[in-house]
């Protein structure tokens, strides 16, 4: 098992298209991004199409330094789950990661703490790595709830997670009030929740676990935000949006000033 530190932990930068590109845009962006971060080899890039592009994205990508990821799944192999996608229909593409529990998939389709831990558990065993995703609302935060709804959101997303399975696990916190309003949490702040989010961790398992953990902030990160955010102690990358749909923005991102 590799343990890391904030020096050793490799810095990972996803970009999270939502429902964007068609498959045509979806190819002509990530043929830009691998001109652009040819060469990087010191951040970890992941690229995270809408469903209809995932297979020709796959293509596009080879070779590249980019990893593909998929935005939502399923934690059942198969059956009668219409417009559901799952896991092993993901490994079938080549998916290294999967975001899980992002707020606009437990806001607008009732997710629950427990689907999150369900499809966790489901990419870990079919070796994809979960982005999952944590983090409060404007109403939650101003009533002095942050704390305490991303603690037990981490402990539940984790449950029966094992050590050696918990350090392939990316956290990315999103305060919901900070997703697509151009409204950002301040670096000392993001780096705050993300340093509970780590003693949340410790908890669960120990220090060499805590340290191997990455742990991601997201919430309108944008290139004239991503360093200073970067410089913090317990930031390990970023869990991008609308930035991450242009290339000379998330470009940026990628080559943040280190």
């Amino acid at each position: 098992m590799l343990f890391r530190n904030k020096a050793m932990r490799t810095p990972i930068i996803a970009g999270n298209w939502k429902m964007n590109k068609t498959v045509q845009e979806a190819i002509d962006l990530v043929n830009g991004l691998k001109k652009s971060l040819e060469g990087v080899d010191d951040v970890e890039v992941v690229v995270c199409p809408p469903f209809t592009a995932l297979y020709p994205v796959k293509g596009v990508l080879q070779g590249s330094n980019m990893a593909l990821g998929a935005q939502d799944t399923y934690w059942e192999e198969k059956g009668a789950f219409t417009g559901e996608v799952s896991v092993t229909m993901l490994k079938d593409l080549g998916c290294k990661y999967s975001i899980i529990g992002h707020s606009e998939r437990r806001g607008y389709f009732g997710e629950t703490d427990e689907d999150v831990n369900k499809k966790a558990h489901a990419l870990l065993s079919n070796g994809i790595f979960p982005i999952i995703c944590v983090g409060e609302t404007l109403e939650q935060r101003e009533a002095g709830k942050t704390d305490s709804l991303v603690h037990d959101q981490v402990v539940a997303a984790l449950k029966g997670i094992t050590a050696s399975d918990v350090v392939n696990v990316v956290i990315a916190y999103e305060p919901i009030w900070a997703i697509g309003t151009g409204r950002s949490a301040t670096s000392a702040e993001a780096n705050r929740v993300i340093k509970l989010i780590r003693d949340t961790i410790r908890e669960i398992y120990n220090d060499e676990v805590v340290e191997a953990v990455r742990i991601q902030y997201g919430g309108s990160v944008k290139p004239n935000n991503i360093d200073e955010l970067m410089a913090e102690s317990d930031i390990d990358g970023a869990l991008v949006g609308g930035a991450s749909l242009k290339v000379e923005d998330f470009t940026r991102l990628v080559k943040y000033q280190k």
